[in-house]
């Protein structure tokens, strides 16, 4: 009788554990699925939002956010991570991407309803000694707080992540890719600053200009030609300003938003072709690839949009 109480006992602990593992599974695979088809809907140009309204805690988004890429890998001098916090309970329902937060990109927010604004570039940077009406950056953290809206700034953690910015910012090339100053030295795990990209076919500077221009949608961007270079072997990026990062390193092409006029001519001599496309536009695109990988993370509760105000300050006329 014990054994045979046994044998049904451990006959329902497998029918369960298989029960189990095999709901995880379909919940994984339906997760993947759900991804999959996001990816497909923002490569084709829709739009893509969920209809989540249950929200999240607060504290549990951020557990999310911090899991993508950890505000730890971001740069010493950098602001990172919770910037403003409403009081508590504050449920997020709505997460707002942007890449920097302007009034008019936080009007846009407020109009939209957003819990947190996730913005790229830290709003709050240098100490703040008052907060008043005078400074537009202080008008900002009166509104948040007002209509209690989180903010939170990922920055060059998302610079240096495996799958971040940089690596976004050189997907528009084949080839073998790696960060220029690896996070941890002598570990090979697509961590670091920058990236240095080893094309699999060697191309002329006028396909490499078309490709970054198509990629970021851009009509135009500035391009500083190395004499004596004429095929294109390998691409070194650095999102934003990048002179840093890009000084001293040997590549055929620096790709970055910004470099001062020197660092232009420095380059040049070395036999690097420079091209600027202006310090945001090597950064805004990378936050719409973010709205599936949040959507699935938030697992769905939460609604992912990108703000549609934001874009660089800087135009040609």
């Amino acid at each position: 009788m014990k054994f045979q109480m046994s044998f049904i006992g451990n006959l329902l602990s497998k029918q369960i554990l298989f029960s189990t593992t095999n709901k995880f599974a379909i919940n994984s695979i339906k997760q993947s699925l759900l991804l999959t088809q996001q990816s497909k809907r923002l490569m084709s140009g829709q739009v893509i939002t969920n209809t989540a309204d249950t929200g999240l805690p607060l504290k549990e988004v951020l557990h999310q956010l911090q899991e993508y890429a950890s505000p730890s890998i971001a740069e010493g001098w950098d602001n990172v991570g919770l910037l403003l916090e409403p009081s508590s309970p504050h449920t997020v329902k709505h997460l707002f991407l942007t890449n920097d937060l302007t009034e008019d990109v936080l009007d846009e927010a407020v109009s939209k309803k957003a819990d947190l604004i996730l913005s790229y570039h830290p709003p709050i940077f240098s100490s703040i000694k008052r907060i008043t009406q005078e400074a537009w950056k202080n008008r900002l953290i009166i509104k948040c707080f007002e209509n209690r809206i989180a903010i939170y700034s990922p920055h060059t953690s998302y610079d240096v992540v495996k799958g971040g910015v940089n690596d976004w910012l050189m997907s528009c090339f084949h080839g073998d890719t790696k960060p220029i100053k690896p996070l941890e030295p002598g570990v090979d795990n697509g961590f670091g600053q920058g990236r240095i990209c080893t094309l699999k076919e060697p191309l002329a500077i006028e396909e490499v200009v078309q490709k970054v221009k198509t990629h970021l949608g851009l009509p135009y961007l500035r391009l500083a030609t190395a004499p004596g270079v004429e095929q294109v072997q390998s691409i070194a990026c650095c999102a934003g300003s990048g002179s840093s990062v890009l000084r001293g390193v040997r590549a055929d092409v620096f790709l970055t938003g910004e470099m001062s006029h020197h660092d232009v001519l420095d380059a040049v001599s070395t036999k690097s072709h420079v091209i600027l496309c202006e310090h945001s536009n090597t950064e805004r695109g990378f936050l719409k690839t973010l709205i599936p990988v949040f959507t699935g993370m938030l697992k769905s509760k939460v609604k992912v949009t990108v703000s549609e105000l934001d874009k660089d300050p800087l135009v040609v006329v």
